[in-house]
């Protein structure tokens, strides 16, 4: 049994009808009355497997997690989108549409902590949060998975935030470089937000998706999931009061780093 199979028997899934689009809705099957939710946003592939499967783990892991469609707008090939062919085109208003739909709709649950809503993006939806964060204060916790550059993300959306951000990324990713991520933890800084950064070494672009072989990558995946359980529990433990600023940056980078050398990998 594979672990996204293991996954899958953890939790309850359906299709829910949303104002602007459907989502994938996974609940835990053990646990509750009150579980902590997570708004899940889909790679540039559209809601492909990969995001169903992050979705089932989450309720493995005892939280609700909603992952919209956020295609649904788009009059472009989804097929072609699917194979990596095609790009989506998506205003930040849509994108905080789509988000703050899935907001609502967790907020309504009645086994829902509404205190305990985190949002989450990876790859093309990983400044995603931000976006939302700056106009829906509910949300209670930000992460990114390797996004959130300077060019998506605008300087009043980071002044505006106002939960902790926890900011995962790679060494080897061809579309992030180091500075980047040192650029982004600065204006987190600059603007006093909280914030926690990680920059695993050798990871590319992608590397969560164990869906795509040759970016995969096991142990730091898991060691990146295991941190990003742990910021969930600290955030819910009170390690980000509001009248505090906290930021930390952890980073294992080869001495003679060139992101030019970096390559996007299938």
């Amino acid at each position: 049994m594979t672990t996204s199979q293991h996954n899958y028997i953890a939790a309850e899934t359906a299709w829910v009808d949303l104002p602007l689009t459907r989502a994938f809705l996974t609940i835990p099957k053990r646990g509750g009355p009150s579980f902590r939710g997570v708004i899940l946003g889909h790679e540039r592939y559209g809601l492909a497997q990969h995001t169903l499967d992050l979705a089932a783990k989450f309720a493995s892991y005892g939280y609700v997690c909603i992952a919209p469609d956020m295609t649904a707008h788009w009059d472009g090939d989804k097929d072609a989108l699917a194979q990596g062919k095609a790009s989506l085109t998506i205003t930040h208003d849509q994108i905080r549409e789509y988000y703050s739909a899935c907001l609502d709709y967790l907020l309504g649950m009645g086994d829902v902590d509404s205190t305990r809503i985190a949002a989450m993006g990876v790859c093309m939806s990983g400044h995603y949060p931000l976006l939302l964060n700056s106009v829906r204060k509910e949300v209670a916790a930000n992460i990114v998975f390797y996004g959130a550059q300077r060019d998506r993300t605008p300087e009043d959306v980071i002044a505006s935030l106002s939960a902790p951000v926890l900011g995962v990324f790679g060494e080897k990713d061809s579309g992030i470089s180091v500075q980047d991520v040192l650029q982004l933890r600065d204006r987190m800084e600059r603007n006093g937000k909280n914030c926690e950064f990680r920059l695993f070494a050798d990871a590319p672009h992608g590397w969560l998706n164990d869906t795509m072989p040759g970016r995969y990558r096991q142990p730091e995946a898991e060691a990146a999931w295991a941190h990003m359980l742990g910021f969930l529990d600290r955030v819910y433990g009170g390690a980000f009061p509001r009248d505090r600023v906290r930021c930390s940056y952890e980073a294992d980078i080869a001495a003679d780093y060139d992101f030019t050398k970096n390559v996007r990998l299938a």
